[in-house]
């Protein structure tokens, strides 16, 4: 009996999810599939690694740093573009795009100084 009512749970829950994301903006499911992407690459690169082996580890960290900290920036552009989001709505898109783009520029600056 409680196998069956948290399977009829966990449908319900995903059913909610399913539904609530239908509504969301397309800009911010575009965002949502670099998010993904960017995530998958990391995790890619980590059984790559596991397989094969570490070498140089230096651009194994740099390769994987430069995923997850432009997932990381993704995840901060895609809160203040949101427009459910009251904490930014005073600021416009384009600024959160420059501001996207701007930490890119410098997070990746710094994983080419680390490959050294």
């Amino acid at each position: 009996m409680g196998k069956t009512t948290t399977t009829k749970d966990a449908q319900a829950l995903f059913q909610s999810l399913r539904s609530a994301y239908v509504a969301t903006p397309t800009n911010l499911k575009i965002i949502d599939v670099y998010i993904i992407f960017a995530a998958v690459t990391a995790v890619i690169q980590v059984v790559y690694m596991t397989i094969v082996g570490s070498f140089p580890f230096n651009s194994f960290l740099s390769g994987v740093l430069s995923c997850v900290g432009t997932a990381v920036l993704a995840v901060c552009l895609r809160i203040q573009v949101n427009k459910d989001n009251k904490e930014f709505k005073d600021l416009p898109p384009e600024r959160a795009f420059a501001d996207f783009v701007l930490c890119n520029l410098v997070l990746h600056l710094v994983i080419m100084n680390f490959l050294g």
